[in-house]
């Protein structure tokens, strides 16, 4: 090969090199910064939700975004490799609601090694890591559920949660704050069992249904999310105990909205999950300018029922 051939290839991939790097240093190829967006799934309304405001905020701040999480809340290894891809692509900062936080360290470690800002959200993240989490209070958010169910039952009673799963920080948080605030305030209430079905509707009904039968006195059902608490409705439905047991829900996608309006459902705790993706976004981008952010980011909740399901402080919240 002759030398000025030699130079002009030598030329040519020093160009490709430098696009290249740019393409996988916290941009796509645009010029914008990058911030992919890990949630615990996707299939769930709440989910879109959050995916709504989290291109809100991608689009008022100017920068690029992907939003992906697994098909169902229990593919922790699938959530994991995702995680593991987006860290490939050397982003500025990354968002994610770990689905087991333990399971995560590794990459989110990985990551601040690599003075990557994490920004949990969601279920967030059990580590000093995230430089903020962006989420509802669950714990206040469940004691409130709780209250309202010993409100509905007469203060005595037994009652059974079914739980997204006991190894993310919403299934944790929810699951306790409920337990512990029956527990501390209404001795005449007995919790008979707590199960986890994933946040699958089917599976959900199968373990309620379960409980029910082994539980002919239950008077109440506390369903911790979306996929859960529309669970304990189906299996209410199908063992014809409607009217019997009162289901205090989590989350206000359209079931679960139909079943308040219904009556099937006495109520449930709404969050507010385009509040929860834009927050997301936005501290990712305050970190990466070396912003102050704080560190807990309340994205707030309320209780509905079907007295106010359709006021305009609740209406913007449901996601139906």
């Amino acid at each position: 090969m002759k030398r000025k051939q030699w130079f002009i290839l030598l030329a040519m991939m020093l160009s490709l090199t430098t696009v290249l790097g740019a393409c996988s240093s916290g941009d796509k190829g645009d010029g914008k910064t990058y911030i992919p967006v890990i949630s615990k799934g996707f299939q769930h309304q709440f989910w879109q939700a959050v995916k709504s405001g989290a291109e809100k905020a991608a689009k008022e701040f100017d920068v690029n975004i992907t939003f992906e999480g697994p098909e169902t809340e229990s593919q922790v290894d699938k959530q994991i490799e995702m995680l593991q891809t987006a860290l490939d692509k050397k982003p500025s900062a990354i968002a994610f609601a770990a689905l087991d936080s333990k399971a995560a360290l590794p990459l989110l470690e990985k990551a601040k090694s690599n003075n990557i800002p994490v920004i949990g959200f969601d279920s967030g993240v059990d580590s000093d890591i995230p430089v903020a989490t962006a989420a509802t209070d669950n714990v206040k958010a469940a004691a409130l559920a709780a209250d309202k169910m010993a409100e509905f039952i007469g203060g005595s009673g037994e009652v059974a949660l079914i739980v997204h799963d006991q190894t993310s920080r919403t299934g944790i948080d929810r699951r306790d704050g409920f337990k512990n605030q029956i527990e501390s305030k209404y001795p005449n209430i007995k919790i008979v069992d707590i199960q986890y079905g994933g946040g699958d509707q089917l599976k959900s009904t199968d373990l309620a249904k379960a409980i029910m039968q082994a539980h002919p006195n239950l008077k109440g059902f506390f369903g911790a999310n979306e996929g859960s608490a529309i669970g304990v409705v189906n299996a209410v439905n199908e063992l014809k105990k409607n009217g019997q047991i009162t289901i205090i829900g989590y989350d206000s996608g359209k079931q679960q909205t139909d079943a308040v309006r219904s009556g099937t459902m006495a109520g449930a705790i709404t969050q507010d999950p385009i509040g929860i993706g834009y927050w997301s976004v936005k501290a990712a981008v305050m970190a990466i300018k070396g912003e102050a952010v704080d560190k807990n980011i309340d994205t707030g909740f309320h209780w509905y029922d079907k007295n106010n399901i359709d006021s305009d402080e609740i209406k913007p919240l449901l996601y139906d």
